[in-house]
């Protein structure tokens, strides 16, 4: 199943993308997808609404937004340095255990939604992720039990200001959560959608020529892995993002570096995931 919201930012709509690609509306199943869904076996519960319910559901025009396709979640847990090779560019050493950091929910927007270059920002940035959804509550979870842990996987731009997280004290933090720095979607494919998380082809494209293009087989610590791992650390809610790391070709990597302006266009996609655009913007006061 893939699940998607859709409409005005603030307003948005449960909705599905049915087998046969078309959009519809699952407002009158009764509930978004938040931790309440994913903790109470709402995909489950989902599917068989549908079953007899999909015909009479209203159908979503491709015109219409899409916002993030889950609601604001308890927490994003991001994982830095995740692929042997962007580890490489950065000139960091090859991690022994993941390195976390968090983002700040605030910062999720929908997949083609603009990207705000914050005030004072000369080194904003780039990255494609896998994110995974967590399903079910989650601790001290054993590396053989992951999966049972997992809703689904969704695309994710991990925009980030490199002054703000390496430049101005330890807090990675800092450069992370930015309003508008957590591009989401188009959908959350359930996990039964994806055979193999850790062999899947992600790339991004900057206007118009791709700069990130690897494999989540270059993860240092795979999908189950850094579940188990975070889970030893915190207790992981349903609906929780995990954002898994971002393969080389970031902006920081270049010699010399290349930072986002205003007007570029980021446009990313991952295998089994769909693809996503933001254009970037400069920060205006409200």
């Amino acid at each position: 199943m893939k699940l998607i919201r859709f409409g005005a930012e603030g307003a948005e709509k449960p909705g599905v993308i049915t087998a046969s690609g078309k959009k519809v509306d699952v407002s009158a199943f009764g509930q978004d997808y938040n931790e309440e869904f994913f903790g109470g076996d709402g995909i489950e519960r989902l599917a068989a609404w549908l079953k007899d319910n999909e015909a009479s559901c209203p159908e979503i025009s491709d015109d219409v937004r899409l916002g993030a396709p889950l609601k604001r979640p308890s927490k994003i847990v991001c994982v830095g340095l995740n692929y042997a090779k962007h580890a490489a560019e950065t000139g960091a050493a090859v991690p022994t255990e993941p390195v976390l950091f968090f983002k700040s929910t605030s910062a999720l927007i929908g997949p083609n939604d603009d990207v705000v270059i914050p005030r004072n920002s000369e080194k904003t940035d780039w990255e494609v992720e896998l994110a995974i959804v967590i399903g079910k509550k989650a601790s001290y979870v054993e590396l053989e039990d992951a999966e049972d842990h997992i809703a689904g996987y969704v695309l994710h731009n991990d925009i980030s200001e490199r002054a703000f997280q390496l430049e101005r004290g330890t807090q990675w933090c800092k450069g992370k959560g930015n309003d508008t720095f957590a591009p989401i979607g188009p959908f959350i494919a359930t996990k039964d959608e994806i055979k193999d998380p850790n062999n899947l082809e992600l790339w991004l494209e900057l206007n118009g020529k791709r700069i990130q293009h690897s494999n989540t087989n270059d993860f240092i610590f795979n999908v189950q892995e850094v579940v188990s791992y975070i889970s030893q650390f915190m207790t992981l809610l349903p609906g929780d993002v995990i954002s898994t790391g971002t393969p080389a070709g970031v902006g920081l990597g270049f010699n010399p570096p290349v930072y986002l302006k205003p007007g570029d266009v980021m446009e990313l996609g991952i295998e089994g995931l769909g693809t996503s655009r933001q254009v970037a913007k400069a920060y205006t006061k409200a």
